[in-house]
């Protein structure tokens, strides 16, 4: 191949210079993510590096008549159609499998955390009384976390430093994950048990087609009252009626999400978790901020540059 070229909807403010080294092997264009701009411009370039405010759909890869390859500086990927891209013979690089890189990224596992304390102590809504002058302290009377059991489900790498994080805060650990572990001071339970047992649930599971909608109607009414849940994975884990269920009669106690199905769609504010949270004061939702550190972003996507440099030249 010839040298190449490369269209970038990432948005590059946590380093600006990340991309630098693809100079020596491609023309890098740089403009905002757009939906209907990628569709347009795709034709015209060899490789994209990947936004996650606007998809890799079947519009876009169709119209990529001379895409050979996407960039993504993310380990999900369910912003890209991963299955045409493959049939299209398109290759799909993330940083998924990178874990000594992944090791360094500490964001999402303390935003489970964040999400956690914003429940149990209902600081988004005291938070907004206060701006009021409304100091009605005992109206945001929470709990604390400390001896509570604190179930894990997906014990991998977010998994394991919640994990740490949760015994710093002197809760019971469960966790469940089809790969066999041994951990000291978390305990190996299967789903049922850990449903039933536990105070909070964390998920941390990639999404697949086994996984998704892996929280269902069944799973919560194995739940206990009054659980507290955590998605700081992928919205498409949860089953979004059987949830909005669950949220309205108090099985779920309150939830913290940082992600939701269908995040891509055009008039979010009508989304029915994000309608939902305007009017009640146990569900909140952040816009996908996980991994939205300058640390982790600055690294993650100067990391899937160099991969991308790598892969250009191997078509030469």
């Amino acid at each position: 191949m010839s040298r190449g070229r490369v269209l970038n909807m990432s948005d590059l403010t946590p380093n600006p210079r990340a991309l630098d080294c693809l100079d020596a092997v491609a023309d890098v264009v740089s403009v905002d993510a757009d939906q209907t701009r990628l569709v347009e411009m795709i034709p015209d370039f060899d490789a994209y590096f990947a936004s996650l405010h606007v998809r890799a759909n079947a519009d876009v890869l169709n119209a990529g008549q001379r895409l050979q390859v996407i960039a993504t500086s993310s380990t999900g990927t369910d912003h890209i159609d991963v299955k045409l891209a493959e049939e299209k013979g398109i290759e799909v690089i993330s940083i998924k499998h990178d874990y000594d890189l992944l090791d360094r990224f500490t964001a999402t596992a303390e935003l489970t955390f964040g999400l956690l304390f914003a429940c149990v102590r209902k600081i988004p809504f005291a938070f907004d009384a206060a701006k009021q002058g409304n100091w009605a302290r005992v109206l945001f009377r929470g709990h604390q976390v400390a001896h509570k059991t604190f179930g894990i489900i997906g014990y991998g790498r977010l998994g394991k430093m919640s994990a740490q994080y949760a015994r710093a805060f002197r809760m019971r650990v469960i966790a469940h994950d089809p790969v066999p572990f041994e951990c000291e001071g978390v305990e190996r339970v299967d789903l049922h048990t850990l449903l039933g047992e536990s105070d909070i649930i964390a998920l941390h599971v990639h999404l697949t087609d086994e996984t998704r909608g892996m929280i269902s109607w069944d799973e919560f009414d194995r739940m206990k009252d009054g659980v507290i849940l955590i998605n700081t994975s992928r919205g498409g884990l949860i089953d979004e009626e059987a949830f909005l269920s669950a949220l309205e009669s108090g099985k779920v106690g309150a939830a913290g999400l940082d992600l939701i199905h269908g995040e891509w769609r055009k008039d979010l504010y009508n989304h029915p978790l994000i309608r939902y949270a305007r009017t009640h004061d146990n569900l909140v939702i952040t816009p996908h901020v996980g991994g939205a550190t300058f640390e982790t972003e600055s690294q993650a996507i100067e990391y899937t540059a160099k991969k991308l440099a790598d892969y250009l030249r191997s078509l030469t």
